[in-house]
């Protein structure tokens, strides 16, 4: 981050308008960027872009480093000859131009792919890529061609000789399944090349791109297949201690995540060599990396891997600021933004102030009319991330229609506001005037959206999560002018 004043917008990839059924690293992009140049804004912050198994979660993905094959262009993929118009337009992506409908981009993604592979002959360009990151493109190839052939069934469920991996075993798979494997190799190799183009098109335009970083791997990963020394897990490969939150107001029994918890001690021998790894690449993909649940590296909470839900976890030291050390040793200019949001102790709060990263601060947590926050605008320090609320939250205008009464009239009196209406506006004006040096503000509530277009709803499986999506011609040249007045009166429009 820059220090100087500035704002952005969240907005996921996948909620870009598109023709495909999801958003896509192709023109559609581009004219988002421009928008943003237009609006006067110098972030785009992005929810992680990782392939995404059942549930559609990108917090569930099934790679640290890869990129889910939904965001291929296909457009791209026709100027280049390996698709035809004709194949494109035939394919039905959903019924909704306003929802992403995983079901169907499941069904009739792989095929369209697969014919642009069929018909792709390796270059310069695709062998260095693929050497260049062997070290997780070789495993997750791998992994994913496996999982074709076992019906997508997880790697916990694959036989002794291929869960453990065998050497003899790999080796022979390796050669059945080598068409596969050059495959998943091509998508990633497209995804990557893709995403670069639009990340170099946001810097010609002065605009920084905030990515997503899970702390966690899933279960069913290629990280955790290819890596298991480096998780709490038993020598049948199975978690023996998972990820959660513990019980609070909003959740009686806490939030039982269930993705395997690391191994520490055994990552802190390796000088954290994996981590690295992955901040590594994830600072090639993206200008700023937003590291969720920062408060795991200090404490994480711990629970038994066969417990039915989290009331029973314990909080466990994490690595601490021997992590911090070794990532600003061998990363010093890497732009990191530490989500620091939840139960946050004076150890937690020191790790922060060690690690020099800014915090986030979420306005809509500020009006708790049941106790002192310290989400208040008046208690911010500059060096910190102030958002109107998150993917995990309530658009703005969803939130005055469902937090409780006394909390909208704190909010209302807070504000200086006689009614809700519009109150989205006196959010985004309040995060715009802060101190923080950045404001991010999710697009829905620039749209005047309600909770119909939130994007997830923590704790909860399926139904809409993930799934909304910007109507085309929403992000208007008037919404961009307006928005750009309310960035420039607030000292934060970008520098030309």
């Amino acid at each position: 981050m820059t220090g100087e004043r500035a704002a952005g917008i969240l907005l996921a990839v996948s909620s870009l308008p598109s023709p495909y059924g999801i958003g896509s690293f192709g023109e559609t992009a581009r004219e988002w960027l421009r928008f943003l140049k237009a609006a006067g804004q110098r972030h785009w912050q992005i929810l992680p872009l990782g392939p995404t198994g059942w549930g559609d979660s990108p917090y569930q993905s099934f790679s640290a480093f890869a990129i889910s094959p939904y965001y291929i262009d296909l457009d791209i993929l026709i100027g280049q000859g390996l698709l035809s118009a004709e194949e494109v337009e035939t394919v039905r992506w959903g019924r909704r131009a306003d929802r992403t409908d995983y079901a169907a981009l499941y069904r009739r993604r792989e095929p369209l792919l697969r014919a642009a592979c069929a018909r792709f002959t390796p270059d310069a360009a695709f062998n260095e890529f693929c050497s260049r990151n062997t070290f997780w493109l070789d495993d997750y190839s791998l992994f994913m061609a496996i999982k074709k052939k076992k019906k997508g069934h997880s790697w916990l469920e694959w036989d002794d000789k291929l869960k453990l991996r065998n050497p003899a075993s790999l080796r022979a798979i390796k050669k059945r399944l080598a068409g596969d494997i050059f495959y998943h190799s091509f998508v990633q190799f497209m995804a990557h090349t893709q995403w670069m183009a639009v990340k170099n098109y946001a810097r010609e335009l002065g605009i920084s791109i905030i990515g997503d970083m899970p702390i966690y791997v899933a279960a069913d990963s290629a990280d955790t297949w290819a890596n298991s020394e480096l998780f709490l897990l038993d020598e049948a490969r199975k978690p023996l201690k998972v990820a959660g939150c513990p019980p609070d107001p909003f959740s009686a029994s806490g939030q039982l995540w269930g993705n395997p918890l690391y191994h520490w001690d055994v990552i802190a021998q390796t000088g954290f060599a994996w981590w690295l790894s992955r901040l590594r690449l994830s600072l090639e993909l993206f200008d700023v990396v937003r590291i969720d649940h920062f408060r795991g590296f200090e404490s994480y909470y711990s629970i038994d891997a066969s417990a039915h839900d989290a009331s029973g976890g314990e909080w466990v030291k994490g690595p601490g600021l021997a992590f911090i050390e070794a990532v600003n040793r061998e990363l010093p200019d890497a732009a990191i933004i530490a989500e620091d949001l939840g139960y946050l102790t004076p150890e937690v709060r020191a790790l922060l102030k060690a690690s020099g990263y800014p915090g986030m601060k979420i306005l809509q947590f500020a009006f708790d009319s049941r106790e002192a926050s310290d989400y208040m605008p008046y208690t911010y320090g500059r060096n910190c991330v102030v958002y109107t609320g998150t993917h995990d939250n309530s658009t703005s205008v969803g939130w005055f229609k469902s937090a409780r009464p006394e909390d909208v009239n704190m909010a209302l009196e807070f504000f200086g506001i006689k009614n809700t209406h519009k109150g989205n506006w006196a959010f985004i004006r309040c995060a715009l005037a802060s101190v923080a040096d950045t404001a991010i503000i999710p697009m829905q509530d620039y749209l005047d959206l309600d909770d119909r277009a939130r994007m997830n709803a923590p704790s909860t499986l399926g139904g809409s999560n993930w799934c909304w999506r910007m109507l085309h011609g929403a992000a208007s040249p008037e919404l961009a002018e307006r928005i750009r007045g309310l960035t420039g009166i607030h000292g934060r429009v970008t520098r030309t």
